[in-house]
């Protein structure tokens, strides 16, 4: 699985969101009013994005149906992966630290971290 460059990215994270087979014409009324993009750009981004095997693409009437291949948490599971090998070392150790010694952590996100990890102790 290769990964996606933010625009790609962002029409696969509307794709996902929606959860269901959708056109082009449903994806462009989800994108973020602020970055317009024409109907030719869209279609390009899911063109490639069906070239990389993100999409399939289905005939239904005169329109396409774009389907997703590969699901959100699978993508996202690769994508962490990739950043913590890339920049902390395949350390969660050192990623933690960048967060939290750079104050972007709030006491109610390192208590939300220590109950995932208590959880998943639990559940190993």
């Amino acid at each position: 699985m290769k990964r996606l460059p933010d625009s790609e990215l962002e029409i696969m994270m509307i794709i996902w969101d929606l959860d269901k087979p959708v056109t082009r014409t449903e994806i462009e009324a989800q994108l973020n009013q602020e970055r317009k993009l024409s109907p030719t750009t869209i279609l390009s981004f899911l063109s490639r994005l069906q070239e990389k095997g993100f999409l399939e693409v289905q005939k239904s009437g005169k329109n396409n149906v774009y389907i997703a291949l590969i699901d959100k948490q699978s993508y996202m599971q690769m994508e962490s992966k990739s950043i913590l090998k890339r920049l902390y070392q395949n350390s969660a150790k050192n990623f933690l630290a960048a967060l939290y010694d750079g104050n972007s952590l709030s006491e109610e996100e390192i208590k939300e971290l220590e109950d995932y990890i208590t959880t998943k102790r639990k559940g190993n």
